[in-house]
């Protein structure tokens, strides 16, 4: 078993922080995104849609997409558990993942995506896009400040993928200058919480 990631990544990360948390240690092999690495043949056999990180079973099973990959790993090895307890709890962990999948990572992704001359050549950019984009993410900020007034984490009492999804959206608002402002008290205390455990620093 081994997964191929990319550690400047922002999705590689997040399962280099879940895994953390878990506990759990899985060789990495580094595929190379700024000489596109991901792009060419030999990896496009691993996975055609060329993105990172992908987890390799011992059977030769590729598992691509990082909620995938931590949706395997919490099946392995349930505890701590960080994609639910319940099905109620399940529900309402996914809920929240996926918001700050499409409403905070997301936009702050395309933010840098479209902006960045790192992706010049690599992709189709719309400059409008990646600004109203970014505007997006600051808003989103926002709004997660008001969410974390009555809860601890992001989806209730307990540290789950949606905090972990939230860390690595806002660590990589860093590229556009997209940050926790000083005026979002509760953003800020959730962030200094979960942005001091060891798995943050993976």
């Amino acid at each position: 078993m081994k997964i191929y990631e990319f550690t400047q990544a922002p999705n590689p990360r997040r399962v280099r922080v879940f895994l953390a948390e878990k506990g759990i240690n899985v060789p990495y092999e580094q595929v190379n995104l700024f000489t596109a690495d991901n792009r060419k043949p030999e990896f496009l056999k691993i996975n055609p849609m060329g993105g990172l990180p992908v987890l390799e079973l011992d059977d030769g099973t590729h598992i691509a997409e990082s909620v995938a990959i931590c949706r395997y790993f919490e099946e392995i090895k349930p505890e701590p558990r960080l994609m639910g307890v319940d099905a109620k709890d399940k529900a309402v962990v996914e809920m929240w993942n996926r918001r700050m999948e499409f409403e905070v990572l997301w936009n702050i992704a395309n933010s840098f995506r479209h902006t960045s001359d790192f992706f010049k050549g690599r992709i189709p950019q719309v400059k409008e896009f990646g600004e109203v984009s970014r505007g997006a993410g600051l808003k989103r900020l926002e709004w997660l400040d008001t969410v974390l007034a009555d809860r601890e984490f992001i989806a209730g009492p307990r540290y789950t993928i949606a905090d972990i999804t939230a860390l690595i959206g806002i660590d990589f608002g860093r590229t556009t200058g997209i940050k926790v402002e000083e005026n979002q008290k509760n953003l800020a205390r959730w962030y200094q919480a979960v942005s001091s455990r060891p798995s943050a620093k993976a």
